[in-house]
């Protein structure tokens, strides 16, 4: 019998393999994705500090579209870019959290990159 894999199993041991590699410094923080299936939040963190330095996320009241969905995901990535910029933050190491490259991820990236972050 075929068992049927557990995909949030799956996508947090991927998440964890890749944060004992990758980490947040004061001179380059750790720009950290999450999605749930209503939202999408992103957070710019020094890890060495243990601080959340910017956050966005479609539960701010300047994003317009309230979805877990590409357009959020450009409006989140250019919100985080504009705030990082303002905190003095222009490189960043990108935390993808176990999630495909693909569809909302990437765009948030593009975005955020596109505002003028460097990773």
């Amino acid at each position: 019998m075929v068992k049927k894999t557990d995909r949030k199993l799956e996508r947090n041991r991927r998440h964890a393999r890749v944060r004992t590699k990758i980490s947040g410094t004061a001179e380059r923080p750790r720009l950290c994705v999450y999605r749930s299936n209503t939202n999408l939040y992103a957070q710019i963190i020094d890890d060495v500090a243990g601080n959340t330095l910017v956050q966005a996320s479609t539960l701010d009241k300047e994003v317009k579209n309230k979805k877990s969905n590409i357009e959020a995901a450009k409006e989140i990535g250019a919100l985080i870019a504009k705030r990082a910029t303002a905190k003095n933050i222009k490189e960043v190491v990108y935390d993808r959290s176990g999630y495909i490259y693909h569809g909302i991820v990437k765009e948030l990236a593009e975005a955020a990159r596109a505002g003028g972050l460097e990773f």
